[in-house]
């Protein structure tokens, strides 16, 4: 049964870093790319509507968001959710990255320590160390059942004085965990108990898959809302990276201040005349849309896993929990870690993330997006096994 996400869209001569910077990152202009973290689906129709409607007025001066704009955040947060957050705990932010640097600046000082648990999205390094702090790695444990946090070590590195932030990603890229109830409770106990403020990224928490159900970490109690940020956006889940729309929520009016001062101070908060639209047209009108894009996205991951578990065994393919994301293991082929990038790269034409990049633990690991039509997916596939016919 054919379905609108098999469609393959042209996106030759739009800018589109996935395909542009292919030159740059890979040295081949012609891998499949199968990285940045966008889809290669066509946004939802209302959200297409909003934004046409609003293009054929001819002035595209400064706007402000009104109220149907928090309106359209705080309900999709209740019925997503069921989470009752008032419009004053909400505040627009260009993005999750940008609030990411903005909360270290905001409440670290240069030297001081901010915790992140590796293998993890690349920024999260970025914005530590671009401001002059020190990145305190508390890793990820890798069990046969998928990836776990190691609590003793992550009580030892929060209770150094010089750690003043954790920064967590959940649900987690690369490695697709969607943190439970008890997990994210103990990780809140400990930095209430350690004075450390939390922003959770909390992006792809709109992309649960196979029946796991996000829970935001400030909903766990009110000591823990009392010390989180919370960094959500509608651009992962409906496909609007472009529009650099996002917003934090903080119950605690100091925390939100801080980083809203920041906001204003590099006058970051006039945002875009499009992306608000974007976000109410999306939250207001494309749940069903959302719905099916889950299920393509759950059958595009069943095929690379069946496909890899039956041709490439020795290849580990976990199913995540969320995201549109998978973590490949591949270090029983024995290669190098710049050995297989230009293996992916040479041998099979595909344009991955570099396992590396998300940390020493990513050493054998490439990160492949699968948010594409699934006739792109299966030749990925194909190419990867006509490459891996190539190895001694």
């Amino acid at each position: 049964m054919s379905s609108d996400f098999d469609q393959i869209i042209n996106r030759d001569n739009t800018r589109a870093i996935k395909l542009e910077f292919r030159q740059r990152n890979f040295g081949n202009a012609d891998v499949l790319p199968l990285w940045v973290a966008d889809m290669d689906f066509a946004a939802p129709p209302a959200v297409q509507e909003a934004l046409l409607n609003r293009f054929k007025h001819p002035i595209y001066g400064y706007t402000n968001r009104p109220q149907p704009f928090f309106d359209a955040i705080t309900g999709w947060l209740q019925r997503r959710f069921n989470w009752d957050v008032p419009s004053s705990w909400v505040d627009f932010s260009p993005g999750v990255v940008p609030n990411l640097g903005l909360a270290v600046q905001a409440f670290t000082n240069p030297g001081d320590g901010v915790v992140i648990q590796p293998p993890v999205y690349p920024p999260f390094f970025g914005v530590v160390t671009d401001f002059g702090r020190k990145v305190i790695e508390n890793p990820l444990i890798e069990a046969e059942d998928g990836y776990k946090i190691d609590f003793e070590h992550f009580e030892k590195v929060t209770a150094h004085p010089d750690t003043k932030l954790f920064l967590l990603c959940h649900p987690h890229n690369p490695v697709g965990r969607v943190w439970n109830d008890d997990e994210l409770r103990q990780m809140g106990e400990i930095c209430i108990k350690n004075n450390v403020i939390i922003i959770s990224d909390e992006i792809h928490c709109d992309l649960t898959l196979f029946g796991h159900v996000h829970k935001p970490l400030a909903t766990l109690s009110s000591e823990i809302s009392n010390i989180t940020i919370t960094c959500m956006a509608p651009s992962k889940t409906f496909n609007l990276a472009g529009f650099s729309t996002s917003y934090m929520i903080a119950e605690n009016p100091n925390l939100l201040q801080g980083i809203r001062s920041l906001i204003h101070g590099y006058h970051l908060h006039m945002g875009n005349t499009f992306g608000p639209l974007a976000l109410e047209a999306a939250y207001n009108q494309s749940e069903a849309w959302l719905e099916d894009l889950k299920r393509y996205l759950e059958g595009n991951v069943n095929l690379v896993a069946d496909f890899v578990n039956v041709n490439m065994p020795e290849v580990i393919v976990r199913k995540p929990e969320a995201t549109y994301l998978l973590w490949m293991d591949f270090r029983e082929w024995g290669l190098e870690s710049s050995e297989l990038k230009q293996f992916m790269i040479q041998k099979a034409g595909l344009g991955l993330n570099d396992g590396p990049t998300f940390g020493t633990q990513g050493k054998g690991f490439q990160r492949m997006n699968v948010a594409s039509p699934r006739s792109i997916i299966q030749q990925a596939l194909n190419q990867l096994y006509e490459a891996r016919k190539t190895l001694k």
